[in-house]
């Protein structure tokens, strides 16, 4: 009866160990063997490096020739307009202040 007994035992101590054992040899071994993972990126390329531009000390200066940009209409009549309320203007002298004063800048 002893024996029957631990040759139960034997056999409910061994039966999971047997069910894990096939699952368990499918396991690749070793870092990174798993073929899931794709190589890593390449890494990016250096930095362009430029030598920056030395000026010269014979050269001539150049000159921006370009003139400044005008502004809109809408905001030379927006500022006449508030300077012709600083100034104390009523409407109809600021309206023609205004006028004047856009198309002349």
């Amino acid at each position: 009866m002893k024996r029957a007994f631990v040759a139960a035992l034997y056999l409910v101590l061994a039966l999971p160990g047997l069910m894990v054992a096939p699952l368990a040899s499918a396991q690749l071994i070793g870092p990174n063997i798993a073929p899931s993972n794709p190589p890593p990126p390449a890494p990016p390329p250096p930095p362009k490096i430029e030598v920056p531009k030395i000026p010269q000390f014979d050269a001539p200066p150049r000159n921006n020739l370009a003139a400044p940009r005008r502004r809109s209409f809408g905001d030379r009549v927006t500022k006449c307009l508030e300077e012709g309320a600083a100034a104390g203007l009523n409407a109809n002298d600021r309206a023609a202040y205004s006028r004047a004063c856009a198309n002349q800048q």
